[in-house]
């Protein structure tokens, strides 16, 4: 996963891109196991996904919402399409994730 900052979020979003962002805190040991997740996903669909240290950007979790992490953000055209908090498991993850590549049910 690339590490990106508010600004990249927001070239994302203002450019109508869609994006998985997966939003984290260092400190948060279930946003570690999280992260090895969607590493998983991530090599197993060969789509790049972002990662930001929410942190960093207070003001950006309150405008998108944001309540907990890790928080997997969707986004489809530049706009939320969905928040995952529970990751329970890799095929979950992974059917979430082909949901929005259009390979899941």
């Amino acid at each position: 996963m690339e590490e990106c900052n508010k600004s990249d979020i927001i070239d994302i979003m203002s450019r109508q891109e869609s994006a998985f962002i997966y939003f984290y805190t260092p400190l948060c040991g279930t946003c570690q196991v999280a992260g090895r997740m969607l590493d998983i996903v991530e090599k197993m669909t060969g789509v790049a996904f972002a990662k930001a240290d929410l942190n960093y950007m207070p003001d950006l979790a309150m405008e998108l919402k944001i309540e907990s992490v890790p928080c997997l953000l969707i986004l489809q055209d530049g706009l939320p399409a969905e928040k995952v908090y529970a990751f329970r498991s890799v095929p979950n993850m992974l059917g979430i994730v082909q949901k929005y590549l259009g390979k899941g049910q």
